[in-house]
């Protein structure tokens, strides 16, 4: 054997020495570069793999009316929330928790069997009842909670349902203002978040952190709840009397935009939107509903014309004999044998289809389409709900002797219900184009101050005041004197245009289904309110003027009183037809003497008289009341001194405003 000498010995030892010293240095380096440059960006990698969130949904924001009436808000429900680190027995959790959440024991086992810090046991254990939540209580399982959660909570059942939407299983909007203003409504989460083992159990020195959800923001909206009422009451009638296939319903204030009421049938309630087919809920027919409008597409033809003074109402004349004939095709009035000679008011009056082609051609087809596309036909309104359409124009390359002649009263064109609102309105309110809305403010629930005014706004101006000021007058005429007549109401003045069109059914035009409707206003000369109305297929007589118009006179006249507008004298005269009976003003009688009645009252009433005395102290109906003709008017008798009395308790009740 080779002997090794101690010099070989004390030089390996030395390099062995050194090689320790450059791995030690090395490994000292290395830790410095762990624990200084390193050290934080691996300790938040810790701390992610130790930490658990568990999440907690914000309030989401109510919806109200224009008067702060909620219409939408929370109610607090129980949902089943698993942490499966803490559940040991999965099978038999997942066995005993899934005939009360009506899931399969799989679905369960899938959920629970999740390597995450909680999980929520849907869709079976979101937002259950009260009994259920106590029955998984009972039960006691490891790592299994009940916890609280947020339901939408729709306190009127389907009322303004096509407009308010509804949220899904995660409180997410998924139709109408839920789905259009999500983000604002939903607010921001908060959470608890802690530092835990692989068994959930809290590391020692650790603490937990909580984050506060920061609720939604409350939407309020334009639409009142008094008028959505009105609105839906008349159309459930409607659609009872008249067995029509759908109705639907706008009313806007015509000088903002904004949407006072809004309504479609058939209808559904948000709660339960499961119920319902989908072509129920998503289908907003104000909005969504695409068809030929017919005569009220009339008042367009008509601002056009009046606008670039090719007629005046008055003093221009117009031979209707029942048709007129245009690029061979021979277009009908709805009246066999025409109206024969007439103004151009009686014109509108009559609603007279070859009158308006005479004004169609007056006006040639690049102005009159100028107009059309000005009042916002075939473009979007933009009011701010989802599922609006376009509606359909001719194309310029389109347009011939025909179809400019059928354009010109309201066939051939394709529009939707918000779009002949928002025209019409301009027509009416000074020629102004609004947008549409129904948000009206953003308030902060907490505070209740409001962070954010929607303000209208102004698409374009498209017509002059002048302009605008005769069509109201021809307007009101229409439903003192002509077609309209049927939405006339005693001591208001109404405005507004029937409108009758077929439908058109695998391409053909229906000869036995109409779409009948009616746009009206009031004030005729100070416009609060505009409600269109339009009703599908209803079974009967099938003319708007018929069956549309006496609905939009219910709505106007309810909601005109709910508003406070006061009835006026200086209405137009209604020209009653055979078979009506007119109306009359009811005349002040109280203080006078009974042979100065007698001999004032002429065929208008009847009079009966209860009590004794030479005077009236009373009387019903009231003084200013409208009846028929012929109606009865009780007066109640008593002294001269009590009728004084009387009367002078009436002047101070006039006095102050009562």
């Amino acid at each position: 054997m080779m002997k090794i000498s101690g010099l070989t010995i004390r030089k390996r030892l030395l390099w062995l020495l050194l090689i320790l010293c450059v791995l030690f240095a090395a490994l000292i380096v290395r830790l410095a570069y762990v624990q200084l440059v390193k050290g934080e960006e691996l300790s938040a990698k810790a701390e992610d793999n130790w930490r658990r969130n568990i999440a907690f949904a914000p309030k989401r924001g109510e919806i109200t009316d224009r008067n702060g009436t909620a219409l939408a808000y929370n109610v607090t429900t129980p949902t089943i929330l698993a942490i499966p680190v803490q559940i040991k027995d999965k099978p038999g959790t997942a066995r005993k928790l899934a005939p009360l959440l009506d899931m399969t024991e799989d679905q369960v086992l899938k959920l629970i069997s999740k390597k995450e810090s909680s999980v929520y046991l849907k869709p079976g254990g979101r937002k259950i009842t009260m009994e259920k939540a106590q029955q998984i209580r009972d039960l006691a399982l490891p790592g299994i909670v009940v916890a609280e959660d947020n339901k939408r909570y729709y306190p009127y059942g389907g009322l303004a349902a096509h407009i308010l939407g509804f949220t899904g299983i995660d409180n997410q909007g998924l139709t109408g203002v839920e789905k259009k203003y999500d983000s604002q409504l939903s607010g921001i989460p908060g959470s608890i978040s802690f530092l835990s083992d692989a068994a959930g159990r809290l590391m020692p020195g650790s603490d937990e952190k909580y984050s506060e959800p920061k609720d939604g923001l409350t939407l309020q909206l334009t639409i009142d709840k008094s008028i959505q009422s009105i609105m839906e009451r008349e159309l459930d009638k409607a659609m009872t009397d008249l067995n029509a296939d759908g109705a639907w319903s706008i009313a806007m204030n015509p000088k903002n935009g904004e949407i006072l009421a809004m309504a479609s049938r058939p209808g559904y309630e948000p709660g339960s939107y499961q119920d319902y087919s989908s072509e129920v809920y998503n289908r907003n027919l104000p909005i969504w509903m695409t068809y030929e409008p017919g005569s009220t597409f009339k008042i367009i033809t008509l601002a056009a014309a009046l606008e670039e003074k090719k007629v005046d109402l008055l003093n221009d004349r117009f031979f209707d004999p029942g048709y007129v004939k245009v690029g061979g095709a021979t277009l009908r009035c709805w009246k066999k044998g025409g109206h024969g000679s007439q103004t151009f008011l009686q014109v509108v009056e009559n609603s007279c289809n070859p009158g308006f082609v005479a004004l169609g051609q007056k006006l040639g087809k690049d102005t009159l389409f100028k107009y059309i596309k000005n009042f916002g036909f075939g473009s979007k309104t933009g009011i701010d709900l989802g599922g609006e359409e376009n509606g359909i124009l001719f194309k310029p390359s389109q347009v011939g002797p025909v179809e400019l002649a059928t354009t010109a009263f309201g066939q051939g064109v394709s529009v939707t219900p918000i779009q002949q609102v928002a025209a019409v309105s301009a027509a009416i309110n000074g020629g102004n184009l609004y947008k549409p809305h129904v948000a009206k403010a953003w308030i902060n629930p907490d505070s209740g101050q409001t962070v954010q005014d929607v303000q209208p706004e102004l698409v374009r101006k498209v017509i002059s005041e002048g302009t605008s000021a005769q069509i109201r007058s021809a307007l009101e005429s229409v439903v003192a004197n002509g077609t309209g007549g049927n939405a006339f109401i005693d001591g208001y003045r109404v405005g507004g245009k029937t409108g009758t069109a077929q439908k058109v059914v695998n391409g053909r035009y229906s000869a036995n289904e109409h779409i009948v409707s009616f746009i009206g206003f009031a004030p005729a000369d100070d416009p609060q309110i505009i409600v269109y109305t339009a009703v599908d297929n209803p079974q009967g007589i099938q003319f708007g003027g018929v069956v549309a118009a006496p609905i939009v006179k219910n709505i106007l006249k309810s909601s005109l009183e709910y508003m406070g507008v006061k009835p006026r004298a200086d209405q137009l005269n209604k020209k009653y037809k055979y078979g009506e009976t007119p109306t009359v003003t009811v005349p002040d009688l109280v203080g006078q003497s009974v042979d100065d009645i007698y001999e004032d009252m002429n065929s208008n009433f009847m009079l009966t008289r209860s009590g004794s005395g030479n005077y009236v102290i009373s009387q019903a109906p009231k003084a200013g009341a409208r009846v028929q003709k012929g109606s009865t008017i009780r007066i109640y008798m008593g002294s001269e001194k009590e009728a004084d009395s009387a009367v002078e308790e009436q002047e101070q009740k006039d006095k102050n405003g009562s």
